[in-house]
């Protein structure tokens, strides 16, 4: 007799942003209520107005809302939810809120508290990884935590190493160390940004291997003892330990060598009784060779990949397993068709050391098309605070093949329009065009290595063009009657200023003083641009006398030149908060000497941490700020007096 399957009623969805949207989805899709929670800087967001029901949580600070245990639990008592779903980030991964659950009477919507603890912990990972006979690296994973440990042990592994927090993940707290003399800077400021994103300082040493792969893979298990594999995933494109190109299934990869990481992910989950969803992580090598790296114990921010090439709806297993069902399916039922491409969309600005963005998103308009799928939680109107993380939206394509689902993923990439602020589309179009992507020559080393290409080629100076015509068109793109056969006007790009000088050679043909021809002509909402008879992709914004242009998939935020950019006394802008965020420390001291690139203060924002080093030698005259302040956009974190000859 088949035992009937038991569903939830009511969730609270303990996040925000496109996976607090994803997971709504779902349910609704199922039937069962969802709750949403907000802070002050999230009253109008769209997880808020997906929801069945809305609560307050608290101030902006996530640990005074998203972090807050006792805050989600109180309200979801009070909401009457039978279950939570944490999300990913936040508290997905914090045993104290799945134990919490537990004695309230709400389900959990992940793996125990205990499983949590193990693999929180990565050294204690690493222990239980040992004995599962999954491969490892060498490292160290002790409990000592003092300098001269740490020092020692890295002598031992040799460089070059990573310095890793023990707790957490997402790239916080991860340092490559290359040689010894930085050893220390990499262990301090490894703490500090462990002890900010995950309250815990502990890390751990690890043999870094400079040519590996990051390969991934899914695994679900029940509370009834079953455990399967879904796919593996290649997740080599990093950029700072942060993930931005994922697909499925890794390319290259032997039938052999995805049974036995398959297998070996098993063994790793029901090493610590695992239940839900799960990801373990390794490295691989040039030889084919795998080792763990972590286990994180809740969904994947990659998870539709692996969606896609299954057909199945892990958020629906997730939310089976919680309500006590066993596994769907088995692992001689679960498939692979096709190939998935996932990029992740955040607001940063990659021609400023990629330092996140914030703003109102003045237009958004994502296209549609076969194997397109966009996860998003964001709006036309929306505004990207400091608060959070600075991803906005995840943009997926699915095809038959790898070269079909990367065919897809540039199509959706090109036809998506994002105003208002700075974001990395036109760098990630850059990524998905390199050919050493297409050939799937991929390692984690790949974005580092090609930077210098991937964020070169910008047409500034066209760009400007066009700011000039659009800024004397009518509404229409027709030219005023008495338009002048000379047009020179001078732009401001960031610290650059852009002189412009077109000849009108004909109705709306013009000349640049390069001698490229330029047409612009109506089309839309956007004009469209011809340069010496080829068209150009081009997609326009005006903010007041502001012009926000895409150039071929580059963007400009252009402004009106004005000659008091230039006055003296002005603030250098090296030495100011690059965005709203958090004082951390002084480095330097009142009065001390300091050379050109010395690092002098330490800020933290949308989770990561940033130092201001110094444009030139001088002498440390102010230091404002002590740790914890908070600072906003331009503000002033110490002051220089000139070096004496």
């Amino acid at each position: 007799m088949n035992t009937p399957k038991q569903s939830l009623t009511k969730v609270l969805v303990a996040n925000r942003g496109e996976i607090a949207c994803r997971v709504m989805a779902t349910c609704q899709e199922l039937g069962i209520a969802t709750v949403a929670v907000y802070s002050d800087a999230d009253i109008n967001a769209q997880h808020v107005q997906q929801a069945d029901e809305a609560l307050y949580l608290g101030a902006a600070e996530a640990k005074h809302s998203y972090l807050d245990v006792d805050k989600i639990l109180a309200v979801a008592k009070q909401a009457g939810c039978d279950a939570i779903h944490p999300g990913y980030g936040f508290l997905s991964e914090n045993p104290t809120l799945a134990r919490a659950c537990g004695e309230h009477g709400i389900a959990f919507i992940g793996p125990s508290a205990e499983a949590i603890e193990q693999m929180g912990s990565k050294s204690a990972a690493k222990l239980i990884m040992e004995t599962a006979q999954v491969p490892m690296l060498p490292g160290y994973h002790g409990n000592a935590q003092d300098d001269a440990t740490l020092t020692v042990e890295a002598e031992k592994i040799g460089y070059p190493l990573l310095v890793k927090a023990a707790f957490g993940g997402g790239g916080k707290g991860m340092r490559i160390v290359e040689r010894h003399a930085d050893l220390q800077a990499a262990l301090d400021s490894a703490r500090r940004e462990a002890q900010s994103a995950f309250g815990n300082p502990q890390l751990l040493l690890e043999r870094y291997l400079i040519s590996a792969r990051h390969v991934e893979v899914q695994v679900f298990a029940d509370n009834h003892g079953n455990a399967v594999y879904l796919s593996d995933r290649d997740c080599s494109l990093q950029r700072r330990h942060q993930k931005v190109v994922e697909e499925a299934p890794a390319p290259g990869l032997s039938d052999e060598l995805r049974q036995q990481m398959g297998e070996a992910s098993v063994r790793a989950a029901k090493a610590i009784n695992y239940s839900g969803a799960g990801t373990i992580e390794y490295l691989l090598d040039s030889q084919g060779r795998f080792y763990f790296m972590e286990m994180n114990t809740r969904l994947q921010v990659e998870h539709p990949v692996t969606e896609l090439v299954t057909g199945q709806d892990l958020v629906a297993w997730q939310l089976s397993v919680a309500a006590g069902n066993p596994l769907p399916l088995t692992q001689s039922e679960l498939s692979v068709q096709g190939h998935a491409m996932e990029v992740r969309l955040y607001a940063e600005d990659p021609a400023n050391d990629f330092i996140p963005a914030t703003g109102t998103i003045a237009k958004l308009r994502w296209p549609q098309g076969a194997g397109f799928r966009i996860d998003s939680g964001i709006a036309e109107g929306d505004s990207i605070t400091a608060y959070y993380d600075p991803m906005l939206a995840k943009l997926i394509a699915y095809g038959a093949d790898r070269q079909q689902a990367l065919a897809r993923l540039r199509q959706l990439l090109r036809g998506t329009e994002l105003f208002g602020l700075s974001h990395n589309l036109p760098y990630l179009a850059k990524v998905l065009a390199h050919p050493e992507f297409a050939a799937a020559n991929l390692d984690t080393g790949f974005l580092p290595r090609h930077q210098p290409e991937l964020l070169a080629g910008s047409q500034p100076q066209l760009a400007a063009a066009v700011a000039s015509l659009l800024s004397c068109q009518q509404p229409q793109l027709g030219f005023r009657l008495n338009a002048p056969a000379q047009l020179q006007q001078q732009w401001q790009l960031g610290e650059q200023r852009l002189e412009v000088a077109l000849t009108e050679l004909s109705d709306s043909v013009w000349q640049t003083a390069a001698g490229q021809q330029l047409q612009l002509l109506a089309n839309g909402d956007s004009p469209r641009l011809i340069v010496d008879g080829q068209p150009q992709l081009l997609r326009t914004h005006q903010h007041g006398d502001s012009w926000e242009i895409q150039l071929n998939q580059q963007r400009y935020l252009l402004a009106p030149y004005q000659h008091q950019a230039e006055a003296a006394g002005a603030c250098d802008k090296a030495l100011q908060a690059p965005m709203n965020g958090t004082f951390i420390a002084n480095l330097v001291k009142l009065g001390e000497a300091v050379s050109a690139g010395q690092p002098l203060v330490v800020m933290e924002a949308m989770k990561m941490e940033y130092t201001i080093k110094a444009p030139n030698d001088g002498t440390v005259a102010e230091l404002p700020f002590n740790s914890g302040d908070l600072v906003s956009d331009g503000t002033q974190l110490v002051a220089l007096a000139e070096a004496e000859a």
